[in-house]
């Protein structure tokens, strides 16, 4: 019998660290760092993450054939001396300090990387196989080689690897070819961050905070930016005006001219929201529409294939997407769910597995990620042993119980912590650590964000929508399983808006549609669809929430609270439950009421955050 053959791959010290896991080219377990050590986009190498995978596939690292690393820091490290050497002798304090973490270790990430893998296995160096991929690569295999096309162009637009800012690939069975690129510092993804840090929000953290804060106000700054910051081509390449910005080799985003062309400085965190940051958000916002929709239609003419995949971080844009879709520029596409730097980990096995060992695609259409159902999951023995001991309150009950107790509390306004199967690889929660909520409910958004998310008023929670009813509510009919579409809600599920006086944030008080809760300012909505196939007992409890409503929807956010990661054990989701005003968790076939615990409790009503680290959490590598 032939020897299975394993590969593991790695994205680490930038941010957002993750490692996946393949055997014989089937992607058998992926997950980022931060889920194991609490600490949100933890760049370390991936220890825990490591673990994980091997501990799922029942192996050792003495059992791994290969291990691909994400990016080539080499290179990274040439581009940066090349630019430092361009602007010099500007930026010389960030060029000492760049330069001595470089010189100090990441020039020597082999030996880093053998090392960190040694010390899991519990000696001084791993001595296998290590390769090193490219970082648009990455993306383009993460994207390309788990979609259910054969053939299929490929677009990554982030905010940079090596050398690239975006590229063009074409994927073709096993084949895949980087045929045209933009290198730094020309980037689409450094332009959304500069807005990102100017709007006061976290750069390489926050980008989706821009694209929710921007219905809220008129792009009125986008001839602005295309006069002044960016000159945009036919086919969607660019060249940015390193005049106003600061990224290329200062310590901020923008410079001081920057301030000059939007009527003052950037927003301190702490300070409220105005008018200008809203514009300055649909602005830019309309800015990188107009780019992507310009590479999309000049992709799919200099390529001629119908079917597109995306990647990098600018894919996680999911109001871009929904338009491209709906211009039918493609027939199709596809969205790797992963499509930041922690998807480059599995890129990288992927691209290692069918261009460098030459490897076949597995046979047979359809979607290869597994719903991104990737992580841990938790057998009802292991759950029930977190909950006793964490002294939790709970009613272990049958399938049938579990999802008419859990409906009668979503119809009675109850918010949900609901926890089941395989923890999600990527950015979104998709119904395995997942928060749900009934989205007729009038305040159910503000609820959310203030009482069980504690995050900003303005942020818009996702409706999750059986498959099969997602045209009757949503302007969409098409497969949405990770959450990655926009798209409006349905004309019919709409209701006259009473908005007149309103602007800005006093926009939350109208009531738009039958499902006001999922229902941006716009009108829009992300969307994610459900399947029996997809995700079984999450189908089941829309299923019997819409048998008890008549509406297949449910609002579904992050298992989380805000600056924390999405909850990864049982520990971590009883923590997070008694932190916050959530009424219920279901976890597993285990039902917790709040007023429960409360009682056990006495006047302690709350417990430790679940920031806090699992520390039983420990997996075992031999």
């Amino acid at each position: 019998m032939r020897a299975r053959r394993y590969c593991l791959g790695l994205s680490a010290y930038f941010h957002d660290s993750a490692a996946a896991l393949l055997r014989d080219g089937e992607i058998i377990a992926a997950a980022q760092e931060e889920r194991f050590t609490r600490h949100k986009n933890d760049a370390r190498f991936p220890a825990h993450a490591v673990a994980y995978c091997l501990s799922e596939a029942g192996i050792g690292l003495d059992q791994l054939d290969t291990v691909v690393f994400f990016e080539k820091p080499l290179r990274k490290f040439r581009r940066i001396l090349r630019t430092f050497a361009e602007h010099a002798p500007h930026g010389a304090p960030s060029f000492t300090r760049a330069t001595r973490e470089w010189l100090g270790w990441k020039l020597t990430s082999d030996r880093q990387i053998r090392a960190e893998l040694g010390a899991l296995a519990g000696t001084k160096s791993w001595r296998g196989e290590l390769l090193f991929s490219e970082h648009h690569l990455s993306h383009a295999a993460s994207a390309f080689y788990p979609s259910p096309f054969e053939h299929a162009a490929v677009l990554t637009v982030d905010a940079v690897g090596e050398d690239a800012t975006l590229s063009v690939a074409v994927g073709n069975g096993s084949k895949l070819e980087i045929v045209k690129q933009l290198e730094y510092p020309d980037s689409l993804g450094m332009l959304y961050s500069a807005f990102t840090y100017f709007t006061g929000f976290s750069v390489n953290s926050d980008e989706y905070k821009v694209m929710g804060l921007a219905p809220y106000g008129e792009p009125r700054y986008a001839d602005i930016i295309r006069e002044h910051l960016v000159e945009i081509s036919e086919d969607g390449c660019f060249l940015i005006n390193q005049d106003y910005f600061d990224y290329a080799v200062g310590q901020r985003m923008t410079g001081g001219r920057f301030d000059e062309l939007f009527d003052g400085p950037a927003r301190r965190p702490e300070d409220p929201l105005t008018r200008r940051e809203m514009d300055l958000a649909a602005s830019v916002q309309a800015v990188t529409s107009d780019i992507m929709h310009r590479l999309a239609r000049s992709t799919r003419r200099e390529t001629g294939l119908t079917n597109l995949c995306l990647a990098g971080g600018v894919a996680l844009n999911c109001v871009i997407n929904g338009e491209i879709l709906s211009e039918d520029i493609f027939e199709n596409i596809w969205i790797q769910p992963a499509a930041g730097d922690a998807g480059g980990a599995l890129g990288a096995a992927l691209a290692a597995h069918h261009l460098h060992f030459e490897q076949p695609r597995a046979a047979g259409a359809g979607d290869k990620m597994k719903s991104s159902l990737l992580g841990p999951g938790y057998s009802e023995e292991d759950i029930r042993s977190a909950l006793q001991s964490a002294g939790a309150v709970f009613a272990a009950m049958t399938d049938e119980r579990l999802y008419s107790k859990t409906v009668e509390a979503l119809a009675d306004g109850k918010v949900i912590g609901w926890f089941q199967g395989r923890m999600e690889f990527g950015p979104r929660a998709l119904g395995a650590r997942s928060i749900l909520a009934d989205p007729r409910a009038v305040d159910m958004q503000s609820t959310l964000n203030l009482k069980i998310k504690f995050r900003e008023s303005f942020r818009p929670f996702a409706p999750i929508v059986k498959r099969e009813a997602v045209s009757d509510w949503f302007d969409l009919d098409t497969d949405s399983p990770y959450m990655l579409i926009v798209a409006p809600v349905a004309a019919k599920r709409l209701r006259t808006v009473e908005a007149s006086g309103l602007e800005g944030l006093e926009l939350l008080q109208a009531v738009r549609s039958e499902i006001p809760s999922v229902t941006h300012v716009d009108g829009s909505a992300r969307v994610q669809t459900v399947t029996k196939d997809n995700n079984a007992r999450l189908y089941s409890l829309l299923d019997r929430f819409e048998a008890a409503t008549g509406c297949p929807v449910l609002i579904n956010t992050s298992f989380n609270v805000a600056e924390e990661p999405i909850v990864c054990s049982p520990a971590d989701a009883f923590r997070c439950f008694m932190a916050t005003d959530m009424d219920v968790l279901v976890i597993g076939n285990c039902f917790l009421e709040k007023p429960a615990q409360i009682a056990k409790r006495g006047d302690r009503r709350r417990l430790a955050t679940a920031s806090n680290p699992d520390r039983s959490l420990n997996y075992t590598v031999f």
